[in-house]
């Protein structure tokens, strides 16, 4: 089975207003409203490549009650923890002001749900995948990854790992079967500016040395690196296509490399469909649908 986690799930009410302006009232001429977080994301691209996954994580009030009705309504199954107090947070984004959003702080987490959480993970075994890519909530201990990766280290679990400087580099002592840093948070973590593919795979590699068995690097529209665990190396300049809509296109390269390698445990195979799913979500309004990742794929793929 395939899980992903999402600490801090969230309503997201995308809204778009013409001429906005400070001190008056503003009046929305576009809006939508989607169950967001990074582990959710993955969730949604894997269902609309028709891979059946569980979302784990907390909700709370109701706005929790909606982010699982419309995942459920989705095909995604649900395996989150009810929280005692509060409600899911609700991060208004506003389309028309690129970049522009106010997000919610969400519920307090108490350490008995943590728990249960584990709980749930100890389950996990050979041949389980399992995606980590949220943040944190400042109730819940900043080492949350770790311990859920020493819990399954030596089990056979498949782990993606999609996290900013300091959660990523905790976790490469447990062997993350993929990390996927794009070129900023690669930079970051080495003090240096990433502009290329090749200072990508040169700096990848120093990932790979800390523990890390695939490093996938995201460079924006200079395309993508691939450091496989089994030495090969794969570069792909971006695909050609008109950028609408950024959010979501690292959760989908992610999903869809996973995917990619599912289906046929090859590295290539898994690179561009990683490549298609987080461009084919960057060319639209939603994240990806399985026809528009194949479009993209097969443009990426021109042998084929």
């Amino acid at each position: 089975m395939i899980y992903t986690v999402t600490f801090n799930p969230s309503l997201d009410y995308i809204v778009s207003v013409e001429d906005f302006q400070l001190g008056v009232t503003n009046r929305t001429v576009y809006e939508k409203i989607l169950p967001g977080g990074k582990g959710i994301n993955v969730s949604t691209v894997l269902g609309n490549l028709g891979i059946e996954n569980t979302a784990l994580g907390f909700t709370a009030g109701f706005t929790g009650a909606e982010i699982v009705r419309r995942l459920e309504e989705m095909g995604v199954k649900n395996g989150f923890i009810q929280a005692d107090e509060g409600f899911s947070r609700i991060n208004l984004k506003l389309k028309s002001i690129d970049g522009t959003e106010i997000n919610g702080q969400g519920p307090r987490i108490s350490r008995e749900k943590v728990q249960m959480l584990m709980k749930q993970l100890d389950a996990l075994g050979e041949g389980d995948v399992l995606f980590l890519s949220s943040s944190i909530p400042a109730s819940m201990p900043d080492d949350a990854y770790q311990r859920i990766m020493e819990q399954l280290e030596g089990r056979g679990v498949l782990i993606a790992v999609d996290a900013t400087k300091d959660l990523l580099l905790k976790v490469l002592a447990y062997r993350p079967f993929l990390i996927k840093p794009n070129n900023h948070e690669l930079g970051e973590i080495f003090g240096a500016v990433i502009r290329t593919r090749e200072e990508a795979v040169l700096h990848g590699r120093r990932l790979q040395e800390m523990g890390a068995q695939n490093v996938l690097v995201s460079l924006a529209g200079e395309g993508a690196v691939l450091i496989a665990a089994d030495g090969s190396v794969y570069s792909s300049p971006a695909p050609e296509g008109i950028l609408v809509n950024a959010v979501g296109a690292g959760d989908s390269m992610v999903a869809g490399f996973m995917a990619g390698w599912l289906e046929r445990q090859d590295y290539e195979h898994a690179f561009y469909m990683g490549i298609a799913a987080g461009s084919a979500s960057a060319f639209s309004e939603d994240l990806a649908t399985k026809e528009e990742i194949e479009e993209v794929y097969r443009q990426i793929r021109t042998d084929l």
